[in-house]
């Protein structure tokens, strides 16, 4: 419960402070402003494609990790949206840019704690960290950053598009090249020193 709330404010803190957020979050304020659906709303529908998603690259059915990944994304996109809503009614927005670049920044490394820490645990988590995470030690023998990479390409594109159909980007800035350089790395950093008792037992199978 603690990595969902801190992932939900670390991406709240990046929308409100709009220097630019990790990319998954980018993708849906620019879908926002394209068909104009809640951005939680958006997060919780990408969520859910990432958890069927996450069912191929397995390769089984795995009903317990499904459900438990949508339920986190319901609960996720849901604090988003209060976060978001909380940190605009105290302020944020109105912060000077380079206050805001630090706290878009901030909110990233809020983030990444928070799926280092759920990405050991491996209880539950957001679909898209167990994305990460399958692609990391099914795929690419544990190395952090090459599936963060990996998992970045989808939004980009979405991002692209929207931004073709918009004529403009949003949510895309310091915060996202931040996010988008240092996601793995900070990652890594913290399993090794945030909690490093808690280790990674990843399995593509309930036991």
């Amino acid at each position: 419960m603690s990595g969902l709330i801190l992932n939900a404010f670390g991406n709240g803190l990046c929308i409100s402070a709009n220097m630019g957020s990790g990319l998954w979050t980018a993708a849906a304020v620019n879908m926002n402003k394209w068909i104009g659906w809640n951005t939680g709303l958006l997060l919780f529908i990408v969520g859910i494609v990432n958890a069927i998603t996450n069912q191929f690259l397995i390769k089984h059915f795995d009903g317990k990790r499904l459900f438990g990944e949508i339920l986190y994304v319901m609960f996720f996109s849901y604090f988003v949206n209060i976060f978001t809503d909380m940190l605009n009614s105290i302020g944020v927005p109105q912060l000077s840019i380079w206050l805001r670049a630090v706290l878009s920044c901030l909110g990233v490394a809020f983030f990444c704690i928070a799926i280092s820490l759920y990405q050991r645990a491996n209880i539950v988590m957001h679909p898209n960290d167990d994305t990460t995470n399958i692609l990391r030690f099914l795929y690419l023998k544990g190395n952090s950053t090459a599936a963060q990479i990996i998992d970045f390409i989808p939004p980009i594109i979405i991002i692209a598009i929207a931004g073709l159909a918009i004529h403009n980007v949003y949510s895309v800035n310091i915060g996202t090249l931040f996010s988008f350089i240092f996601n793995g790395i900070l990652i890594a950093m913290a399993d090794k020193w945030i909690w490093p008792e808690l280790k990674h037992n990843f399995k593509t199978k309930n036991n």
